[in-house]
């Protein structure tokens, strides 16, 4: 049976829409699918229980007239369509068949209520939701879209497909979807489009970086860091608690104008100095009774720049125990970068990609929207000149540098931009013991145990990471490991080096593929002109066998022509009088006869025999009257121009003549 039939059945019955999931059931009981429906779903009194939808309960499967037996069915008995199951073993069994009429009542189901895929398409700052039957092709997703976000099809880029870029006339059905599917829109060709605003002015400042020189007290040091003007007073508070391990609510702080009295204020907004202003930050005294937040709150607070609380500078907050410890450390943490044990990457990338956009803004590293696998093939497996390296971020919100390491590093305008030309960036959250397990899993599959051991023995201070992966032809090799603690720099200097050893690699790649393309556009002449001959060699035999065909049929009609001639000679012969004899009483004419060859043809004649006769015996011996004419010698006449009605007398044959044959022009 087609598997396409055994999967589309199976899902109906399990109700299980993630696709990869069903196949890999499916794979494990080698596509046997009664195997496969009784190890998903358990077995008591040799009856299948479902947590099937109530959308398609037995009811709506048998239908209305065989709700009876549907009944029977749970009961115990047998299925209506049992035979239809599709088994490798000897005979389906009862509870299978019981729970789940395969083939013709599962498609009449599916059939009559399609199947629905739920799209979230986002293009820039836009997200835009779709609901389509998978009946539909690719062309009319883009065809939705223009008409959503105003980009003509011809300029639009669809991507996020699981098995790489997509034909519009692709239908969705044939990728095998999972319900709910997130893609992202490229347009190449349209320039984005400058932001305005009422106030220029206000406008250029947001864009403009300001240098905040910070003096932290207690340690006697200084920190120099660059900031856009459109970051807030909160988000440069929650940095430097990552940097000072000084929570947010114990700050206290020296040097802000009177005009920055809201958190929630911009740095170009505040009043501050432009482009350098000095500030100075150190823990604010707590009380003798007060006591500090566990060390897993106030480390949660420190890397979580998506906080929404709107704390008041330190120099306003009183500290009290019932406001301190009332809340328990779950408030202190804020919305995970990715949901534990999701169970599609794309969406858990989806949602990472969404909140480091709300920490850390949108200027952010295009990542990959798809499983690590899906981004390895966009990285390797193309053309030679269209490859990329691979660069693979590693989250952890329990390290201290991630904010730093986000804000500073990853989102710097230079690393953004070298990042999307020369690498596809796949990100992933590890602050989840579950998402880590499976990191590491997917880490084994594609890049051996030594990838997965050296990311064990990463601390958790030690993180972020980022894994610089290069595809070669047998494996895939971790060019360099890059942790939290680093420059924008040394950072762009450690990316730049592993574009040096890739750009060498690609090269003797590109080298090798023209190399291959070489060869094979020879074997491609070679088959081309050998096909060209064998070509030539088939219209040869043909127009030889049409030309002896030809030559047989020309035979064939000769033959017949002769035949015919023959019939006529042997009719005309058979009708001619008996020849006179010589002592006759009537009168006789002798007539001699030279042919062409020079022969001589005698008979006797009556005198009274019509002309007619005469040609008709002339014909008897092969010399038909159209094709030639008989003559006297002297004086020389034409016989054939004679009336054949009149007698060899009147045309003066008589007693005796010489006639000669001549073939007509």
């Amino acid at each position: 049976m087609d598997r396409e039939i055994i999967l589309a059945d199976f899902q109906a019955c399990t109700g299980i829409d993630n696709i990869a999931e069903a196949i890999t059931l499916l794979e494990l009981n080698n596509w046997d699918l009664v195997a496969a429906i009784n190890g998903v779903i358990p077995q008591e009194n040799g009856i299948l229980q479902s947590n099937f939808s109530s959308d398609v309960s037995e009811a709506s499967v048998y239908g209305p007239s065989n709700q009876t037996e549907a009944a029977d069915a749970a009961a115990g008995g047998s299925a209506p369509h049992s035979s239809s199951l599709p088994s490798s073993s000897s005979s389906p069994s009862p509870s299978a068949s019981a729970f789940c009429p395969i083939n013709s009542s599962a498609r009449h189901i599916i059939e009559r209520q399609p199947r629905m895929l739920n799209f979230r398409v986002e293009y820039r700052q836009r997200t835009v939701e779709l609901v389509l039957e998978e009946s539909n092709t690719v062309g009319e997703i883009k065809q939705l879209l223009e008409t959503e976000l105003g980009v003509p099809v011809s300029k639009m880029q669809l991507k996020g497909w699981k098995g790489g870029d997509v034909s519009d006339s692709m239908v969705l059905r044939s990728l095998h979807l999972p319900k709910n599917i997130s893609l992202y829109v490229l347009t190449p060709d349209i320039a984005p489009a400058a932001s305005t605003s009422k106030n220029s002015a206000h406008s250029e400042s947001l864009n403009q970086n300001y240098l905040l020189v910070i003096s932290h007290h207690e340690a006697q040091r200084e920190y120099s860091l660059n900031f856009p003007g459109s970051r807030t007073i909160q988000e440069v508070k929650r940095n430097i608690s990552d940097l000072t391990n000084i929570p947010v609510r114990h700050q206290r702080w020296e040097g802000w104008p009177a005009s920055a009295s809201d958190d929630s204020m911009t740095l170009a907004g505040c009043g501050i100095s432009y482009p350098c202003h000095h500030l100075s930050v150190c823990r604010r005294s707590l009380p003798a009774n007060a006591q500090e937040p566990t060390e897993e709150c106030a480390d949660v607070h420190m890397v979580s720049d998506s906080e929404g609380d709107d704390f008041e500078d330190a120099s306003d907050f009183v500290v009290d125990d019932s406001e301190m410890f009332g809340m328990g450390s779950s408030s202190c943490r804020k919305a995970p970068m990715m949901p534990e044990n999701s169970e599609n990457e794309a969406d858990a990338l989806l949602h990472f990609t969404a909140e480091f956009s709300s920490r850390y803004g949108e200027n952010h590293p295009m990542f990959f929207i798809g499983s690590l696998e899906a981004a390895s093939q966009e990285a390797f497996y193309g053309k030679a000149r269209e490859r990329k390296l691979l660069a693979i971020y590693l989250h952890n919100d329990d390290s201290v540098l991630s904010n730093v390491f986000c804000s500073q590093m990853l989102c710097a305008d230079s690393i953004v931009s070298y990042l999307g030309q020369n690498f596809i960036t796949w990100a992933w959250d590890i602050t989840k013991e579950a998402n880590k397990s499976r990191l590491l899993t997917i880490c084994t599959r594609h890049f051996g145990s030594v990838v997965t051991q050296t990311i064990r023995t990463y601390k958790t201070d030690q993180f972020p990471l980022l894994l610089i992966v290069m595809g070669k032809r047998t494996s895939n090799e971790v060019l360099n490991v890059i942790q939290g603690n680093t420059t924008v720099d040394e950072l762009m200097m450690r990316l730049m080096g592993a574009m040096e050893i890739f750009t060498a690699q690609q090269q003797e790649d590109i080298k090798d593929e023209d190399e291959r393309e070489a060869r094979e556009m020879v074997k491609r002449e070679q088959d081309e002109a050998y096909r060209l001959s064998l070509e030539a060699d088939r219209k040869k035999r043909e127009a030889q066998e049409r030309e002896e065909a030809e030559m047989v049929r020309l035979e064939q009609m000769r033959k017949e022509q002769e035949e015919e001639k023959e019939a006529i000679r042997l009719s005309l012969e058979q009708a001619l009088p008996p020849e006179p004899s010589e002592d006759s009483r009537e009168q006789i004419s002798k007539l001699r006869i030279r042919t062409p060859s020079g022969e001589f043809v005698e008979r006797r004649f009556l005198c009274s025999c019509k002309l007619q006769v005469l040609f008709d015996f002339v014909a008897s011996k092969g010399f038909p009257f159209d094709e030639f004419k008989l003559l006297t010698t002297f004086p020389r006449r034409n016989i054939t121009q004679l009336d054949p009605g009149s007698t060899l007398l009147e045309a003066k044959l008589y007693p005796q003549e010489t006639l000669f044959l001549e073939a007509r022009e």
